[in-house]
């Protein structure tokens, strides 16, 4: 049975498509905007302006579905960002395994020397630096919000998981085309890529997981290795690395995300993310036990009927109860002489 609080299915399916719309929308209005006013910001903060403007339109439309969806209830976009004991750990652990993907995808590329780092350590390189990775992680975070945050979560209602995950992944892929130098190969490291972060909003039942791996992906590669991050090299960064050799290896100027290896690596990382998600996903993906049902009495067997009934009948036994009166002489004599007159005996203490 449908409730206000849970759409169905046509419901959520519509909901979906309008959330494409929109984000498709904002993110053209997000660009226009970051193009519009760049001229008028010191060039140190343009890096931002186009993931903020993203993030803050992804909220309001975004928000304005959800309500919709609620049929006028309370709906917030962050529901995906939910404020619990494990959430920085989360965020840290998935930063963590996006670091390892990065790493693991880049040590082939150097034992082959096809790496040609330059480094730029000069005090006046750090804060553009830092900014860019302040620029990915909000970045990263509106990406995770449109595609897993919103569409993922509408998607599954509709359809169910398999599919759901398919489909968001398949849109992700598409969307990579806009990426310069983009080619079928990058777009099947997006489609992995997208499964990987699924699996991780699955196992969780929040972005903190997904958004760190998407983030310490991005911010490894891009800032910490200087490499094209899905075909962008304009980030400012502390090292610029250029990369020699097969696309199969490097991605070529799309960068790892475009190479053949890192494809295999997304497959592989679901290992270690269903191991270190475990804990997670019995806390927060399993559905509490709830009573329910018609109560049930079951009458008590008809010889434990009769044997209660006999024993009810029966008078109930007498009972004996005996004096308390000590047998033993007191100690004080006027007591004794009492007792003693009580039950008729000699006050000399002798028997007739």
């Amino acid at each position: 049975m449908q409730t206000s609080s849970a759409p169905s299915r046509p419901l959520n399916i519509s909901l979906f498509l309008l959330a494409g719309l929109w984000i498709l929308v904002a993110n053209r209005l997000a660009d226009s905007a970051a193009n519009g006013i760049g001229g008028h910001v010191p060039v140190l903060l343009q890096p931002l302006l186009e993931p903020v403007f993203l993030l803050f339109l992804l909220y309001l439309g975004l928000s304005a579905i959800a309500r919709m969806g609620n049929r006028g209830g309370e709906a917030h976009l962050v529901d995906g960002l939910p404020q619990r004991v494990s959430s920085r750990e989360e965020w840290l652990r998935g930063i963590s395994l996006g670091w390892l993907i990065a790493l693991v995808a880049v040590v082939p590329m150097m034992l082959v020397g096809a790496l040609h780092p330059e480094f730029w350590l000069g005090p006046r390189n750090w804060a553009p630096a830092i900014l860019s990775v302040v620029a990915i992680a909000i970045g990263t975070l509106a990406s995770e919000i449109a595609f897993r945050g919103f569409l993922y979560k509408r998607l599954i209602a509709g359809t169910g998981v398999v599919v759901a995950t398919i489909v968001v992944s398949l849109i992700y892929a598409l969307a990579s085309i806009i990426h310069p130098n983009s080619n079928w190969l990058s777009m099947a490291v997006a489609f992995s890529a997208s499964v990987l972060l699924c699996v991780a909003f699955q196992r969780t039942n929040a972005l903190w997981v997904s958004w760190g791996i998407h983030f310490g992906w991005a911010a490894t590669t891009a800032v910490l290795l200087g490499l094209p991050t899905a075909g962008d090299a304009s980030l400012c960064t502390i090292i610029t690395t250029s990369a020699e050799g097969a696309n199969w290896l490097t991605g070529g100027p799309y960068g790892p995300d475009g190479a053949f290896l890192t494809l295999a690596i997304h497959l592989l990382a679901i290992v270690p993310l269903y191991y270190f998600t475990r804990d997670y996903a019995w806390r927060y993906t399993h559905m509490e036990i709830l009573p329910g049902g018609v109560p049930v009495v079951i009458a008590p067997p008809a010889a434990h009927t009769e044997m209660e009934d006999a024993a009810a009948a029966r008078p109930a036994p007498l009972v004996q109860i005996l004096s308390t009166t000590s047998s033993r002489p007191s100690t004080m004599p006027a007591i004794e002489e009492h007792l003693r007159k009580e039950q008729g005996a000699p006050l000399d203490g002798t028997e007739d």
